[in-house]
This record gives C-alpha cells, sequence and structure tokens, in this order.
C-alpha cells in the first residue's frame, strides 16, 4: 500500500471533489489510514497540543504503530504541558520531513490540508460498503415553530432564546474544550474554558450560548488566532446531559429532568456561567396562554431573539428535532373588521383577507391582513362575512411599522390569529 503522507501529497494536486473522492477510494480499505482520518477528522479526538512544529531533517523513519501509541498517550492526557512538547519533539525527530509535515503533523493539528472533510470519506465508505466511518459531530437543533404550531401542546419548558454563539462545552478528563455546533474547536475563550474545567465535570456535555454586550464585537473576536478580547463574554447554558449519550445521539432523560440536573449544578459555576431563564408552561389553558404571551411581550422589550418551546417529556436528540421549538417574538393587537375583500386566483370565491382598523397601545393601525387562514376558513368566513363586519380580530405579526404618509401604523406580515370571543370550533 501507498504511504499514507504520498495520499494526502496526490490529494493535494487536484481541486476536484470527483478526483480526491477517486483517491481516497482507492486507499480507504488501508487500516492506518483509516485510524489516521479519525483521529484528524473526529473533533472528539483531541490531543491537547497548540504548537506542533514542522519536520525539518530527516530521521530514520516512524511506524504508524509507534506515532499512534505516543498519540494516545496525548489523547488520553498521559502527557501534557511539557512532557507532551518533549514526546512530540521526540516524534520530530524519529520521522522523515515528509512523513512527519504531511502526515503526522497534520493529524495533530487537525487539518489535513487537501480539501477532504470528513463527509467527503464517509460518501466514499458508503459508496465502498465499507463499515468504516469518520464519527460526525451533531448536536440538538430546533425547528421553526411556526411551522408547527400543533407540536407546542401541554406542559413545555419556554426559554428566552439568546442571540450569541452557540457552544457545546465536552468535559474530559478534567479538561472543557469549546465546541461550535459544527464541532469546530473555539480556543479564544479560556477563562469559561478554565470554569468548566473541573473534575465534578467529568464526562458532561453542556449546551448553551456564548454571550457578549456587543453581538457584532463578540463574532469578531470569536476565529481570532491571537489577540482576541473575549474577557467579558459568558456562557448561558440551558442544557446538559452524559458525553455517553451525547455520543450516542439521544438523552435518556427528559427535557424537565435535564434542566433539573443543570439547576443541582448552579451552586458549582464560577461567574461567568449562567443558567438561561425559564418557565414550565402549559399551553392546553388560558393562563398559560397568557404567561406565553407576557414571555413574548419581554423577549420583544429585552431584545432576546425569540423564545424556546421544549415540551417537558421530550429528549435531547443529536439532529434537528421537534423537541425543540423556536418561536421569534411577535407583536400581538386586537382590531376591528371595517370591510372583507374576495380573494384572487385560488381563492376566488373566497376571503382573500380582512381590512381592519383601531387603536391598540395608543397607536391607530389600519391595514389588510389575509395570512395565517387555512382554505376552510376562508370559505367558511366568506360565507358568514355579512355577520363579521365589526369583529375584533386578534393579529399577530413581527413588527409595529409606520405608513409613508406617517398617518397610520401597520405591521409586518401580520397573520390572522383568532377572533377575539369565538369559542373553539363556534359556528359563525
Amino acid at each position: 500500500m501507498i504511504e499514507p503522507w504520498k495520499i494526502i501529497e496526490e490529494l493535494e494536486s487536484d481541486n476536484s471533489r470527483l478526483f480526491k473522492e477517486g483517491v481516497i477510494e482507492k486507499h480507504l480499505n488501508d487500516k492506518s489510514f483509516q485510524e489516521g482520518l479519525v483521529m484528524c477528522l473526529d473533533p472528539l479526538t483531541t490531543f491537547g497540543v497548540k504548537q506542533v512544529p514542522e519536520c525539518i531533517e530527516d530521521g530514520a523513519g516512524l511506524d504508524w504503530s509507534d506515532f499512534k501509541k505516543a498519540a494516545n498517550q496525548l489523547i488520553d492526557r498521559d502527557k501534557t504541558g511539557h512532557a507532551a512538547r518533549d514526546l512530540i519533539i521526540e516524534l520530530i525527530e524519529s520521522s522523515k520531513t515528509d512523513q512527519w509535515n504531511d502526515w503526522y503533523r497534520r493529524i495533530l493539528i487537525k487539518d489535513l490540508r487537501c480539501g477532504v472533510s470528513e463527509k467527503t470519506v464517509n460518501n466514499v465508505a458508503k459508496k465502498m460498503d465499507l463499515e468504516f466511518r469518520v464519527p460526525i459531530f451533531s448536536c440538538m437543533l430546533a425547528h421553526d415553530g411556526a411551522k408547527h404550531p400543533k407540536k407546542i401542546k401541554g406542559d413545555c419548558l419556554v426559554e428566552y432564546k439568546y442571540d450569541g454563539v452557540r457552544v457545546i462545552a465536552i468535559v474530559k478528563n478534567g479538561r472543557a474544550i469549546l465546541y461550535s455546533r459544527n464541532g469546530k474547536i473555539f480556543n479564544n475563550f479560556p477563562h469559561i474554558e478554565n470554569a468548566l474545567s473541573k473534575k465534578e465535570f467529568n464526562n458532561l456535555v453542556f449546551d448553551g450560548e456564548v454571550m457578549s454586550d456587543d453581538f457584532q464585537a463578540l463574532m469578531k473576536q470569536v476565529y481570532r488566532k491571537s489577540g482576541a478580547k473575549t474577557d467579558d463574554a459568558y456562557l448561558a447554558l440551558f442544557d446538559i446531559l452524559p458525553l455517553k449519550e451525547f455520543n450516542s445521539g439521544k438523552s435518556k432523560l427528559t427535557s424537565i429532568e435535564r434542566k433539573e440536573k443543570l439547576n443541582g449544578l448552579a451552586q458549582s459555576f464560577d461567574d461567568v456561567i449562567k443558567l438561561v431563564d425559564y418557565e414550565i408552561i402549559n399551553f392546553d389553558n388560558d393562563d398559560g396562554q397568557a404567561k406565553f404571551s407576557n414571555m413574548n411581550k419581554e423577549a420583544l422589550e429585552k431584545g432576546f431573539e425569540g423564545l424556546m418551546i421544549k415540551p417537558n417529556d421530550n429528549f435531547y436528540e443529536c439532529k434537528r428535532s421537534h423537541a425543540w421549538l423556536k418561536i421569534k417574538p411577535f407583536i400581538e393587537v386586537t382590531l376591528k373588521v371595517i370591510d372583507i375583500q374576495e380573494g384572487s386566483g385560488k381563492h376566488e370565491g373566497k376571503l382573500g383577507a380582512f381590512h381592519v382598523e383601531g387603536k391598540d397601545d395608543g397607536k391607530f393601525f389600519s391595514l389588510s391582513v389575509g395570512s395565517g387562514l387555512t382554505d376552510d376558513d376562508r370559505e367558511r368566513f366568506w360565507a358568514a362575512k355579512d355577520k363579521l363586519i365589526g369583529r375584533m380580530v386578534e393579529i399577530r405579526a413581527d413588527a409595529i411599522t409606520q405608513s409613508i404618509e406617517g398617518e397610520h401604523y401597520s405591521l409586518r406580515f401580520p397573520r390572522f390569529k383568532n377572533f377575539r370571543g369565538f369559542k373553539e370550533d363556534e359556528k359563525i
């Protein structure tokens, strides 16, 4: 079999995706090549070293088995600090220059530098029908709650959605490593790493958002290679689960059980670690709806990105899941139906939109609203249009806008919610 560093050199010679896949396919059955790819491309495999010098003079040559043994000492943190540095120097002195610079060093710096990702490798492995795969880093992502209203029911955790940088903090061997949602390592928040680098947090995964008073300034510091200024940043935590469950892709504890576990660790956190506030809301009753409406109003007033809705009995899944639903903050106003407009096209002979007007919170609104209506709504409301003039309508929107003339206010993306005073399923 061709030496792995020769494969890397070949991969560097052409930027074509098909070319790279073809090269990988020729060599992916090689066990040492597979092991090296996993060490380099698996985000959860880390070596605890930041500086890895290049080799400038040929040594006798370093066998893969000897490199792997040394690399595992770094992975397990058996060698750290000066001992790790001395071990790397020994490896360099034993290696040939191209062997070190184009293969072993690139594994330790977690960058093959040849345009190959774990996705590329796994696509080839699947095509070859191999069992081998590079582990893929994934965390839980939310669906848009506005598109799944039927899933918002019963008892749910409701949190403010922070506008920061998503961070997955994984603690192993008493040391925390911060990852982006895509598995890239953040190195510019050492004070947050130190706060979580405790033995009592071993083998735990913390999920949250790194926050700062100035979001734009924070984004400029996230990936700076040197001189990053992030001292004012803090980590707002909203979830926790064991590393074993994170690696398996699903938690064993429900949303409320995980939240209770996180709350139980609150006394162990330093000042740079904060917990995201939440409320338990029952969406099936009026009190719950009122509480949700108040949280939405606060989200608007305090500048949060929105709200997160998490049914109490759902589990953490390392994928996009309906167990998390994000809701943008919205405006709700109640206005009077002044006119009913017929639809066009497929809505001809049905309700097209309500024209509504009225005062809400001291502002006079005048606008048309045609979104948020089902086909059944359009037929029923059009058939009873004479009875609807003068009715009060609740409208949900993203923001208040002012007319060009400045004489009245309108709404951005207005959506029909319901008639005030109508009971569910009450016939018109």
